[in-house]
């Protein structure tokens, strides 16, 4: 839980791949993550919400979240399972190309040396998709010693171990990473539980390799990742499998005083999913087929090119990034004595090219930074047929029209430094989302849910308004932050019509969501090896849903709390490592009529490491531990969900 600061220009650390970062940075809220707070869980999306302010789709963890599920957004404006927040690995998009989300066990912590989280400062440099910030990924160019391993096992069933090894070769520097875990999981409905309700089970591995050599004065990045994840959805006959990997090349060179500074970079993804859903009886004894989503191909593909040029008191930097997907869902559907009986093929295509502008001045104690950007939007060959099995006819062909447009964004920022470590800073941004493939043209079924799609939908455009203070003292500091967001044409799962057994949604460009709020952190080293943090994020959503729904004018988006607040104390001596954190989060509701509410929640974690001889150390480390209901869903009222109880995990680290 770092400080909301940005070091100035002389401080600036020079990452490897990536240009370092720019000056004008220190303007607006940019939190970093350092390799310490990235080895602190086994898993990243936990690391990541030591931040307030971050919160997946849903409140479960991926130890039990579907894929559909973990799409991450900043600053609780409105949540989606697409995701309203760039992810980024070394520059290169994390986000599936058909969804948005973002597949976690994919990323390993032990394959990630730090994070930069910039909250709200719209597209600038980052292109499409960072609506409501940044989430960029700094992955680890080497392993100390040469190996870095975790092996652990405990509570839940769960097995999990992983490993990085890097070399130098000719010249060139190696690095290889491998991961995989198991789990037994758990049963997420309490209280009403039948036959039908089973564990949320996982089971994943990843591997990835990554080559690095010096090529004059630049630097070449060539990496290829792959993943596979396998889970139980907690009914019976609900189950889902992703699978896909990564290839990207990056040519690179740092600027100097005397010469530009210029990156190059180009990245292929591809994904599949298969999803099956099971609607659960109302005495839960029994679960009929709904939907199964037996392949979901997609691919993603992008270029970017940026040239920076810095001096002691001015830097610019001039860009572009072409990104592109193309992707269908197939699926049987209208499951009727005891079959399927007609099957859908469901996608199309989309594409973003954009070119950016940005510069900064620093004169005195004043900063000034400043930059403009225009994206080129396109959607097209959307199309979904559906089949009856039996007889091949074809009952349902629809081909929407190709949409597209032009959208201009930028972003402004100020800082001024006072004496004695004292700054003040203001910023003021515009971002877009283009709708993902997912969003425009697959219907899903989720238990008793129908949700329709919609090729229609606008890209959404968030605008923003920030200005915040801060300090650095020995041994700590502290930031504060006073926030006006207003996200036009939300797309969100709007109810067309609710009863007993079930309720029907469509995603719709439900108006806008209005959300201001507050956001502050500290930090401070107390002395003998402890120290404290404490950070909070107060977020006021509200939509104001226009002719388009105005049946949610004044409610909070689903999936929203209003307050998250999260502390951490930690100690260290020669041997032992002690680090607990405590983590609040106040209501969400889990519809967009707030009528199936998700009750406030507490979660204790606590981990402690023994160093043994040499660089191998055993720990524990205890999720949940108060054992609290961590309520995480409700699909009906009085069936709710709920994350998993306390849960122990024992490990061994070691290296080389």
């Amino acid at each position: 839980m770092p400080i909301d600061q940005a070091p100035s220009v002389e401080t600036v650390v020079v990452r490897a791949i990536n240009l370092p970062p720019a000056a004008g940075d220190a303007a607006f809220s940019i939190v970093r993550l350092s390799p310490e707070a990235m080895a602190s869980s086994p898993r990243l999306d936990q690391v990541l919400e030591t931040t307030p302010g971050i919160s997946l789709f849903r409140r479960t963890s991926t130890l039990g979240a579907n894929p559909t599920t973990q799409g991450i957004s900043l600053r609780a404006i409105a949540g989606s399972g697409a995701s309203r927040a760039l992810v980024t690995l070394d520059g290169v998009p994390q986000n599936d190309p058909f969804g948005g989300w973002v597949i976690w066990t994919g990323l390993p912590p032990e394959t990630i040396d730090g994070a930069e989280i910039v909250r709200g400062a719209g597209s600038g440099p980052y292109g499409a998709g960072a609506l409501t910030g940044v989430v960029a990924l700094d992955g680890r160019s080497s392993a100390p010693g040469g190996f870095i391993g975790d092996v652990a096992g405990g509570g839940l069933g769960e097995v999990r171990g992983a490993a990085v090894a890097s070399a130098e070769i000719a010249g060139a520097r190696i690095l290889v990473s491998a991961s995989s875990e198991s789990a037994n999981g758990w049963i997420p409905v309490r209280h009403v539980t039948g036959r039908a309700d089973t564990d949320l089970t996982l089971r994943d591995q990843s591997a990835s390799a990554q080559l690095q050599a010096d090529i004059g004065p630049a630097l070449l990045s060539a990496r290829v990742a792959a993943f596979n994840e396998d889970r139980g959805a907690g009914t019976i006959g609900a189950l889902s499998k992703d699978y896909g990997g990564q290839a990207s090349l990056t040519l690179s060179r740092q600027p100097t005083a005397q010469d530009y500074g210029w990156r190059l970079q180009g990245w292929l993804q591809a994904s599949d999913l298969a999803n099956d859903s099971t609607p659960v009886s109302a005495n839960r004894a029994t679960a009929t087929p709904a939907n199964d989503q037996y392949a979901t191909p997609a691919t993603g593909y992008g270029f970017s090119a940026a040239l920076r040029r810095s001096t002691a008191t001015t830097s610019w930097e001039v860009g572009l990034d072409l990104r592109g997907a193309r992707g269908e869902s197939k699926e049987l559907f209208q499951f009727q004595s005891g079959v399927f009986t007609h099957n859908r093929s469901a996608g199309g295509q989309t594409f973003t090219g954009g070119l950016y502008a940005e510069a900064s001045h620093t004169t005195g104690p004043w900063l000034l930074t400043g930059g403009v950007r225009v994206d080129d939007w396109q959607t097209f060959d959307g199309e979904r047929i559906e089949h009856v099995i039996s007889t091949g006819a074809v009952s349902l062909a629809q081909h929407p029209a190709d949409r597209g447009g032009v959208l201009p964004t930028g972003r402004l920022g100020v800082r001024r430094d006072f004496a004695e470590g004292f700054y003040w800073r203001a910023a003021a941004y515009a971002g877009f989302r283009r709708a993902t493939l997912n969003e425009l043209y697959r219907p899903f079924r989720v238990g008793n849910n129908n949700t329709l799609a919609n090729p229609a939908l606008n890209p959404e455009r968030l605008y923003g308004v920030e200005t915040g203070i801060g300090v650095n003292w020995r041994g700590g500091g502290g930031s504060a932050t006073v926030f006006y967001n207003r996200l036009n044409d939300a797309v969100a799962n709007v109810t067309i019509s609710a009863t007993s057994a079930g309720t029907t949604f469509m995603r719709e460009n439900a108006g806008a969501v209005d959300a201001n709020g507050v956001e502050a952190e500290a930090r401070q080293i107390l002395g003998a090896g402890i120290t404290a943090e404490i950070a909070a994020a107060y977020t006021n959503a509200r939509v104001n849903g226009g002719s388009a729904a105005p049946q949610l004018t004044g409610l909070r988006p689903a999936q929203t709390p209003r307050l998250t607040a999260t502390s951490g104390l930690a100690w260290r001596c020669e041997r032992l490592s002690l680090h607990g954190d405590v983590r609040y989060e106040s209501e969400r509701f889990d519809d967009d009529r707030n009528t199936l509410r998700i009750a406030p929640s507490v979660s204790i974690n606590a981990r402690a490491d023994w160093r043994l001889a040499g660089r191998a150390s055993v720990f524990v480390r205890v999720d949940n531990l108060a054992d609290a209901a961590i309520e995480t869903g409700q699909t009906l009222p009085g069936v709710k969900t709920y994350d998993p109880p306390r849960a122990v995990l024992v490990g061994l680290s070691v290296g080389l």
